[in-house]
């Protein structure tokens, strides 16, 4: 996630669409740049995933734009696009023909007894004239005005904000972090927070990229040995299985 605080709002502001974070069991590098120019950008190993404007991708201003209170749809508005075709009937007999049928193929067996079996009847079928509840045919309507769409104004409580960005309005006396850790054995190392890009760089430079391709090193050699042990694993079982005496397993029959 990607959460603001606004001292104009009494709730955080969670951004509109999801960052995914990496989900494998390596260490990456996440970066949040916020721009006095009111845009930010998130960063993913130094690679951009999202970024824009604030007022975009959070609910920091009211919307520009809102229904006229004023306006009400037409009493008279038609905005139905089908009607039911006046001139389509339903066909003479066709609620008489039923969905089953006895089946004309059956035979009554030749060992039944009506006495003992009670009287034979032949098994019912699916029907192949029987098409179906009737439905009446739909038509274009001729009085459709189309789909009625609420007529917006320019919204009077909307005021653009300079100063979103800043996050402490007053200056910041305390830095904090609200970790949600939902993955057993997560870890967070090497934080920084400045005001300057360049020295995140730098700073991402001598602490994740500088063990990055190591640790991707030992993870891939510690992820063979664990195939191979595995592999072996299974094959003493094979081995062990093909040892049993399967006869000595087995009850004398009877």
């Amino acid at each position: 996630h990607v959460i603001f605080h606004y001292d104009k709002k009494d709730d955080n502001l969670l951004i509109k669409k999801e960052v995914s974070t990496e989900t494998d069991d390596l260490t990456h590098l996440y970066t949040l740049i916020l721009n006095p120019d009111n845009t930010f950008q998130v960063l993913i190993d130094n690679k951009s995933v999202r970024k824009g404007t604030l007022d975009e991708h959070f609910d920091f201003l009211p919307e520009k734009e809102i229904k006229d209170p004023e306006a009400k749809k037409p009493d008279d508005w038609v905005d139905e696009a089908k009607i039911l075709d006046p001139d389509d009937k339903k066909p003479e007999g066709w609620d008489d023909i039923p969905a089953e049928i006895p089946d004309p193929d059956a035979k009554k067996p030749e060992d039944w007894d009506d006495e003992d079996d009670g009287e034979w009847e032949p098994p019912m079928i699916d029907n192949p004239e029987y098409k179906g509840e009737w439905k009446q045919k739909k038509i274009d309507n001729p009085d459709y005005k189309g789909k009625w769409e609420h007529p917006m104004i320019p919204n009077p409580d909307y005021k653009y904000d300079d100063e979103m960005y800043k996050v402490c309005k007053d200056g910041c006396t305390h830095v904090g972090f609200e970790i949600w850790q939902v993955k057993t054995g997560t870890l967070f190392d090497d934080i920084i927070v400045t005001d300057s890009v360049e020295e995140a760089e730098a700073f991402a430079q001598e602490t994740f990229f500088k063990k990055k391709d190591a640790e991707k090193k030992m993870y891939d050699e510690h992820m063979e040995k664990q195939r191979a042990e595995e592999a072996d694993m299974d094959d003493d079982y094979m081995g062990d299985m093909a040892d049993f005496d399967m006869d000595g397993m087995m009850g004398d029959e009877l």
